[in-house]
C-alpha cells in the first residue's frame, strides 16, 4: 500500500511481478524429485559404463584400453625403448581420457605390477611399488612400454576390426573394444566398484584358459562341469593356495567366496623348527601380515619367539621362530584364524555385454569373447578382402598396360593433359579409373621383364588370398579353426606353471578341539564378574568344616563345575538366554575378581541359572517365583545370537528361579518353605518362545519356587539332596516322593525352621558324588554326598559348613564324580 499527495492509501504492483518472467533458451521447467532422480541415473550409468566395469569382449575398463591404445599409437611396443609415464599419462590426457592424471596413471601402475596382475600388460622400468604396499615413484620418474602380450590385445586394429568413436572432443577416435587375441578378462580378471554394483573376477592361467576354450569351440554345448575340471581353478600372481570349495559355484553361477591360505612350510635349522611363509593369498600386503604376527606373538601366538622377513624380489620368506614344545599344527590353525594368512576372494561375475552390465558364467564369458573374436576375424577378412581386390584390380591394369605398352605410351604422349590421357586410356584398353591411375604413375622401371614376372605373381598370389578370404567369410567353421590356431599359438608363446594350488576344503578344526580338556569352576559374583578356576585347587572336605575363602569384595551368586569343552547356558531372571563355552571363560586365581560378564555376553540382567548343555538334550524346562514352568525344544537355541535370545515370557512381578536339560523324564519343583511336588514332563506341553508356561505348584502367598530337579530313568537308586540357608543337609530317597498331578500343593521335602533356615537348592545325588557349596561371604566347601545320611522328609538335616552368624548359603552345585574321572582320563 502507497499514499498519494492527499495522503490516501492506494494499491501498487512491483514491476517484476506485474511482468511475466520469460524463460532462458535453455531453461526447461521440471519437477526437483524428477531432476534429481535423471541426473542421478545418468550419474550411475556414466560409472558402470564408462569408468568401473570392464566389457566382457576385452576384459578392460576405458582407462586401460586408452592406456593401451594411446602406447600403441606412440609406438611404445616391447622392441622399443621405454618412455616417460608422464609423456605417456599426458598423451592418454590431451587424446582419450577426460580425467584426472593420477587416476590414469595408477591405472597404469596396476597394468605393470606382476603381483596385481597374472600376465602384466605393460613393463615397467622404475619404482612401481610394491607388495609391502609401498607406494609408485612419481610418473616423472618411471618408464614404461607395452609387453609382447598387450600387443596381442592391439593386433589387427589398424584393419577396421572393432568400432571407433569419436574422443572428447571430436578430434581424433579411440576405440570403442580391442581385437583382444588374448582372452584378458578371464586370464587377468578384474575388480572395480561402481555404483549399485561390483566385480570381482579371479585370473586364471593362460594356458588352462586356452584348452578350456578349444574345447568349448569344439564341443558348443560343453557344460560348466567339464570346462571347470579343465580349468581347474583361478591362479593367483601370488600363488598360495585355494580350497576347491566354491570354485564350480563360482562358475556356474558367477558369485561365489573362495578361500585362500598362505603356503607355509616347516624347516629345520640348528634343532629349531621353523614355519617359513612362501606365498601368500592375492590382494595381502606382506609388511603388515608380518606386523600382524609380530603383534600376535606377544598375545595368542606365544608359541612364537621371533619373525624375521627374509623376503627378496619376486620370492617371499617369512620365517618364524616357534619354541621347541611348539605345537605346529596349533601355531598353523591361529596364524589362519588370526592374520590374512587366510582370506577370501568374494567373486561376482559382472561385465559389460554390449554396455550392459550383466552377470555371467564361465560358459557366457567364454561364449561373449569367441563371438567377439568371431566379429573381428569377419572384420579383418573384409578388410583384407576389400584392399586384395583393390590391388588385384590394379595389377590387372598394370598388366595389360605392359602388354601394349607401345599404345600406352604413344596415347600418354599425344594427350594434352593427365585428364585426356586417362581418359583415352579408359576407352583404347577398357580400362577403369583405378587402373588409368595407376598407369599413369607407374615408374619406367616397372617396364623390365623382371618386373612383369613380378606382377604376374602378384597376380596368383592375390586371386588365391581373395579366394581364401572368401571361403573363411562364407564359413563360421573356417572362423572357429582360426581362433583355434591362433589359441595355440599364444599358449606356446606365453604359457606357463600353475602357480596357485587347488586343494580339498582344509579339516574344519574347531578352537575348542585345540584346547586341553579338564574339570574346573566357574565362579559368577552378585556383581556378575565371572572367572574359571581348576577344581583340583579344592579338595573334599569333612561335613562341617569352616570352607575356604574363594573371592573377596564380593559376594558369591553361582559356582558350578563343568569340563572346559562344555557348553553353558546362562538363563537371566528375565528369561533371556545366552551360550557360551566353558573355555571362554577366563581362568583367573583363587581370589582374583574375574572379569565382568558383559565383556563376553551382551548380557544386562542378572544371570538367575546356568546349565550345562550336554549332546542328547532334547528339552530346556524353566521354573518362575510364582511355581509357573515352561517345557521348550532346545532346536530354539540353534541359532543364539550373542545378544542372547528370549526363551519365556514373563510379567512384571515374577521372575525365572531355575531351568533344567530334561527329556522323557519327571520333574521335581521344590519351594522355599520345604515343600515339593513331583510330575510327569508328558504333562508340559511343548511352548513357544513367546509363551509364560503353565502352573507347576500351587504355592502359598508367602512361599516361592526356588528349585527344579529331573528325575530319569536311571535315578532310581538316587535321593534327592536338599540344603538350607544355614548350611544344613539331608538326603531322602526318591521313593518317598510319590508321582502326583501337575499344579498341586506338593508334600513335606524339609522341615524349616531358625535352626536351618530356607530351601536354597536341591539336587538328585548319587553317594560317589559331591557337591560344592558357597556362601554370600564368599566361602566355599566341597562335601562328599556319602558324608550326608539319608533321612526321612520330615527331617532338618545336619550341618555341612560352619556359617558366621551374618553369613548364608547361596549356591549349591553337584559335582558328578564319573564325569570327572572321564575328564581325568
Amino acid at each position: 500500500m502507497s499514499k498519494d499527495k492527499k495522503g490516501e492509501k492506494y494499491e501498487t504492483k512491483d514491476k517484476e511481478e506485474s511482468k511475466p518472467r520469460q524463460k532462458t533458451l535453455f531453461e526447461v521447467e521440471r519437477e526437483l524429485e524428477e531432476e534429481i532422480k535423471r541426473a542421478y541415473i545418468n550419474y550411475a550409468m556414466s560409472v558402470i559404463v564408462a569408468r568401473a566395469l570392464p566389457s566382457v569382449e576385452d576384459g578392460l575398463k576405458p582407462v586401460q584400453r586408452r592406456i593401451l591404445y594411446a602406447m600403441w599409437l606412440s609406438g611404445l611396443t616391447s622392441n622399443k625403448p621405454t618412455r616417460k609415464c608422464a609423456r605417456i599419462v599426458g598423451d592418454v590426457l590431451g587424446k582419450f581420457h577426460p580425467h584426472g592424471d593420477q587416476a590414469v596413471y595408477d591405472a597404469l601402475v596396476r597394468m605393470a605390477q606382476s603381483f596385481t596382475l597374472r600376465y602384466p600388460l605393460i613393463e615397467g622400468q622404475g619404482n612401481f611399488g610394491s607388495i609391502d604396499g609401498d607406494p609408485q615413484a612419481a610418473m616423472r620418474y618411471t618408464e614404461a612400454r607395452l609387453s609382447k602380450i598387450a600387443e596381442e590385445m592391439l593386433q589387427d586394429i589398424d584393419k577396421q576390426t572393432v568400432p571407433f568413436v569419436a574422443n572428447f572432443d571430436n578430434t581424433l577416435k579411440e576405440p570403442v573394444l580391442l581385437p583382444a587375441k588374448l582372452p584378458c578378462l578371464l586370464v587377468n580378471g578384474t575388480s572395480g566398484i561402481a555404483v549399485g554394483m561390483a566385480t570381482s573376477i579371479p585370473p586364471h592361467n593362460l594356458s588352462k584358459v586356452i584348452d578350456a576354450i578349444v574345447a568349448y569351440l569344439k564341443k558348443p554345448n560343453i557344460t560348466i562341469d567339464e570346462l571347470a575340471e579343465i580349468i581347474e581353478g583361478p591362479d593367483f600372481p601370488t600363488g598360495a593356495l585355494v580350497e576347491e570349495t566354491g570354485i564350480k559355484e563360482m562358475y556356474k553361477t558367477g558369485k561365489a567366496a573362495l578361500v585362500l591360505r598362505a603356503k607355509i612350510q616347516v624347516e629345520e635349522k640348528k634343532n629349531k623348527k621353523l614355519l617359513v611363509i612362501t606365498e601368500i593369498p592375492y590382494q595381502v600386503n606382506k609388511a603388515e601380515l608380518v606386523k600382524r604376527i609380530a603383534e600376535l606373538s606377544k598375545d595368542k601366538l606365544k608359541e612364537i619367539n621371533a619373525v624375521r622377513d627374509e623376503s627378496a624380489r619376486n620370492k617371499i620368506r617369512i620365517v618364524l621362530e616357534t619354541r621347541k614344545d611348539a605345537n605346529l599344527d596349533l601355531i598353523k590353525y591361529k596364524l589362519f584364524k588370526f592374520t590374512d594368512c587366510e582370506t577370501k576372494f568374494y567373486a561376482n561375475w559382472i561385465a559389460l555385454v554390449k554396455g550392459e552390465p550383466k552377470t555371467l558364467n564361465l560358459a557366457e564369458l567364454i561364449k561373449y569373447w569367441v563371438e567377439h573374436r568371431v566379429e573381428v576375424i569377419r572384420n579383418r577378412s573384409k578388410f583384407e578382402l576389400t584392399q586384395a581386390e583393390k590391388r588385384l584390380n590394379v595389377v590387372e591394369g598394370l598388366l595389360q598396360a605392359l602388354s601394349k605398352i607401345d599404345l600406352v605410351i604413344k596415347l600418354i604422349k599425344n594427350a594434352r593433359t593427365i585428364d585426356d590421357a586417362r581418359k583415352a586410356l579408359e576407352a583404347r584398353l577398357k580400362l577403369n579409373r583405378e587402373q588409368a591411375n595407376a598407369i599413369l604413375e607407374m615408374k619406367l622401371q616397372r617396364l623390365t621383364s623382371m618386373q612383369r614376372k613380378s606382377l604376374e605373381q602378384e597376380q596368383k598370389d592375390l586371386k588365391i588370398k581373395i579366394k581364401k578370404l572368401k571361403e573363411l567369410l562364407s564359413s563360421r567353421e573356417a572362423i572357429i579353426n582360426l581362433i583355434k590356431q591362433d589359441l595355440l599359438e599364444l599358449k606356446k608363446r606365453y604359457a606357463d606353471l600353475k602357480r596357485t594350488k587347488i586343494v580339498k576344503p582344509a579339516k574344519q578344526v574347531e578352537e575348542h578341539e585345540l584346547i586341553k580338556k579338564e574339570q574346573v569352576m566357574v565362579v559368577l559374583t552378585a556383581r556378575d564378574y565371572i572367572k574359571r578356576i581348576s577344581l583340583a585347587e579344592y579338595k573334599e572336605q569333612r561335613r562341617g568344616g569352616k570352607g575356604t575363602l574363594l573371592i573377596k569384595g564380593d559376594k558369591v551368586k553361582h559356582v558350578f563345575a563343568c569340563s572346559t569343552l562344555d557348553y553353558l547356558l546362562f538363563l537371566t531372571e528375565r528369561g533371556k538366554c545366552f551360550l557360551l563355552r566353558a573355555y571362554k571363560i577366563p581362568e583367573a586365581r583363587r581370589y582374583a575378581a574375574g572379569r565382568s560378564i558383559v565383556n563376553l555376553l551382551k548380557v544386562k540382567e542378572s544371570i538367575k541359572a546356568v546349565i550345562k548343555l550336554e549332546t542328547d538334550s532334547k528339552y530346556l524346562v524353566i521354573l518362575t517365583r510364582k511355581g509357573m514352568i515352561k517345557r521348550i525344544s532346545l532346536n530354539e537355541l540353534k541359532q543364539v545370537r550373542k545378544s542372547g535370545v528370549q526363551l519365556i515370557k514373563l510379567p512384571t512381578d515374577d521372575a525365572v528361579v531355575d531351568a533344567r536339560i530334561a527329556g522323557e523324564d519327571e520333574l521335581i519343583i521344590a519351594t522355599k518353605k520345604g515343600l515339593a511336588i513331583r510330575f510327569s514332563v508328558k504333562e508340559l506341553r511343548e511352548m513357544k518362545r513367546a509363551s509364560y508356561g503353565v502352573r507347576g505348584i500351587k504355592l502359598d502367598k508367602d512361599d516361592e519356587a526356588v528349585s527344579l530337579n529331573v528325575v530319569g530313568p536311571a535315578d532310581k537308586q538316587k535321593s534327592l539332596l536338599t540344603v538350607t540357608e544355614r548350611g544344613y543337609a539331608k538326603r531322602s530317597n526318591l521313593s518317598e516322593y510319590r508321582k502326583t498331578a501337575r499344579g498341586g500343593k506338593g508334600i513335606i521335602n524339609v522341615v524349616c525352621s531358625a535352626r536351618n533356615g530356607k530351601v536354597v537348592k536341591t539336587e538328585v545325588v548319587s553317594g560317589k558324588d559331591s557337591i560344592l557349596v558357597s556362601t554370600a561371604k564368599g566361602m566355599l566347601i566341597r562335601v562328599k554326598i556319602n558324608e550326608i545320611r539319608e533321612m526321612k522328609r520330615a527331617t532338618r538335616g545336619v550341618k555341612i559348613i560352619n556359617l558366621k552368624p551374618d553369613d548364608k548359603v547361596v549356591s549349591v552345585d553337584l559335582i558328578e564324580i564319573e564325569e570327572a574321572n572321564e575328564v581325568k582320563e
